[in-house]
């Protein structure tokens, strides 16, 4: 095998370029206890990130043509997010030839000039960095704007993931050496050491393939852990399952063995297309119940085996249009609020340099449009606010513990109408406390009211007389997401939403097979909580100072063989 001489360096040429140094807080680094990520004063931190693609084959963050990185930081926080999952492809800084490109002729090889001239303009203080420097100014630009990073090493080999026999996907691939890896990864933890609002580090993304196997799993992931650990131990580190990150069943039995604590975090990927158009084909209720099964199976017991699980992938065409993708994400908004997941929407990019040989790609799975100034679809925005603050969690005991009655299809939660007994939706931060007691009734903390209902077609309401068959509610249909309840007369009602917001009672949607029909007015979450209303985000406050000294030596030079 050939040798392969590395330098671990910041370009020697000095340029015009800050690098932000944020001073650790008293609040940062994270850690976990049990299932949550929290902050130094144990308080739990929940990550709500957004993805930011930088692992192409240009090897610059996404949309640095179009926006400056400021803009595009204060964007991400104008959007609730307080987190970005940063790519990053492997081979950029374990491979001289690549490290030492700036970023204009990283476009240049490529044949893209326009993206030069927008960069220039958008972004003249990296146009002649190194892609290296470039990748650091963009995690100071979030540093900046109180956003943290968990750095992903996506892929190896510079290009758009993922193919099940792409030579990438696993530990010996022809383009996954794991040494080669391990050194990578050191490489990263390193450069970002003392970098506070750099979180965590993923370790590699969706592993797959024909020679994927829990032994080199194992073998590996604990190498790799251990590395980044040693070079950086304030950030946490995130491991990735088997199968595109879809399975994590074998920690049931045999936990990673590591040398730290309080550092680990595991993450899933989920999508509507993994499952083809079965979404589609099937009736919304039992796949809906399918999938859950599935994912507790291989990747949710780990909340109650008491590990942070962090759903660092997951979105649809957010056009809305596409069946598949809008009834997946009813079921899956309404498990992420019932388990309170930690997550990462894919994606913030609006359009590639270069995705798959096609210049100026239109991503439509990115929050933002093609231009990266507007955004792509803000009522999807609006779903996901209510998933971006913490329900629950260490240091969040303003109140008992209660529930509150989240609908995935509106992102909103039901309240009390003011000054009547009428309920309506609006904003979870808002949302007053439910006991869901042992008989089955909805009742309001503290108000001696509970939720009724009295006739088909009626609008739901708040009585004062509990427990008759009027107000027993049961969590029914293979989703387990419709609140029904049966009337003096026998039938059978559920809990409905009509187009003013009003909350009614209406025959039960999709209780058989039929494929076409669509519950979703009717998909209804009991969510656990202890936090009151209008609690606001769960974001990290930084105490930035500007820091010009950029070392002009190599850190350290390697050498290891291939």
């Amino acid at each position: 095998m050939a040798k392969f001489t590395c330098f671990f360096f910041l370009h020697s040429l000095l340029i015009l370029i800050i690098i932000q140094h944020v001073k650790t807080s008293e609040s940062l680094p994270l850690s976990t206890t049990s299932r949550w990520i929290v902050d130094e004063k144990g308080r739990r931190v929940k990550l709500a990130c957004v993805n930011w693609v930088s692992h192409l084959e240009p090897m610059v963050a996404e949309g640095l043509s179009k926006r400056p990185m400021d803009d595009i930081a204060k964007q991400t926080v104008s959007m609730g997010f307080n987190c970005v999952r940063l790519t990053w492809p492997l081979f950029f800084i374990t491979d001289d030839s690549l490290g030492s490109l700036t970023v204009r002729r990283s476009f240049q090889r490529l044949g893209l000039l326009e993206p030069i001239a927008g960069i220039q303009a958008n972004n003249p203080s990296v146009i002649d960095a190194t892609l290296i420097e470039a990748f650091q100014a963009v995690v100071s630009s979030l540093g900046k704007n109180n956003v943290m990073v968990i750095l992903d090493n996506h892929i190896s080999k510079p290009g758009w993931c993922c193919g099940y026999s792409d030579g990438d996907g696993f530990f010996g691939d022809w383009n996954f050496n794991p040494n080669l890896w391990i050194l990578g990864l050191t490489r990263m933890a390193t450069l970002f050491n003392g970098v506070a609002n750099v979180v965590a580090m993923s370790l590699r993304n969706e592993l797959r393939g024909p020679k994927q196997n829990t032994n080199d799993w194992y073998r590996y992931m604990q190498k790799g852990a251990e590395a980044v650990h040693a070079a950086n131990p304030n950030v946490l580190v995130v491991l990735s399952g088997l199968n595109y990150d879809r399975d994590l069943s074998f920690i049931r039995t045999r936990p990673p063995a590591l040398s730290f604590g309080q550092k680990l975090v595991f993450e899933l990927h989920w999508y509507g297309f993994s499952d083809g158009d079965a979404w589609v084909t099937n009736n919304p209720n039992s796949m809906c119940g399918k999938v859950i099964d599935y994912m507790m199976k291989t990747s949710g017991f780990l909340v109650d085996a008491g590990y942070p699980l962090l759903v660092s992938e997951f979105g649809i065409d957010i056009r809305g249009n596409n069946v598949n993708d809008n009834r997946y994400l009813d079921c899956f908004l309404g498990v992420v609020a019932e388990l309170d997941l930690d997550w990462a929407l894919w994606t913030l990019v609006g359009s590639y340099y270069l995705r798959d040989g096609t210049v100026g790609f239109n991503e439509y799975y990115g929050i933002m449009d093609w231009n990266w100034i507007d955004i792509r679809n803000s009522s999807f925005n609006k779903r996901l606010s209510a998933l971006q603050s913490p329900f629950r969690g260490p240091g969040l005991t303003e109140m008992e513990l209660h529930k509150v009655i989240f609908h995935p299809s509106t992102g909103l939660c039901i309240l009390r109408k003011p000054s009547i007994n009428l309920l309506g939706l609006g904003p979870c931060t808002d949302s007053e406390p439910w006991n869901y007691s042992p008989q089955k009734t909805l009742e309001l903390k503290g108000a001696n009211l509970c939720l009724q209902a009295d006739a088909f077609g009626t609008m739901a309401e708040l009585g004062i007389t509990c427990g008759g068959s009027n107000s027993k509610w049961e969590m029914i249909s293979d989703s387990m997401m419709h609140l029904s309840l049966k009337l003096e007369n026998g039938t059978l009602v559920c809990l409905d939403v009509d187009s003013n917001g009003n909350i009614i009672m209406n025959g039960c949607k999709c209780l058989n097979r039929d494929s076409r029909c669509d519950p979703e007015s009717q998909w209804f979450k009991l969510v656990d909580s202890t936090r009151s209303g209008n609690l606001g985000k769960s974001f990290v406050d930084f105490d930035s100072t500007i820091d010009l000294g950029i070392p002009m030596e190599p850190l350290f030079e390697c050498k290891t063989s291939l």
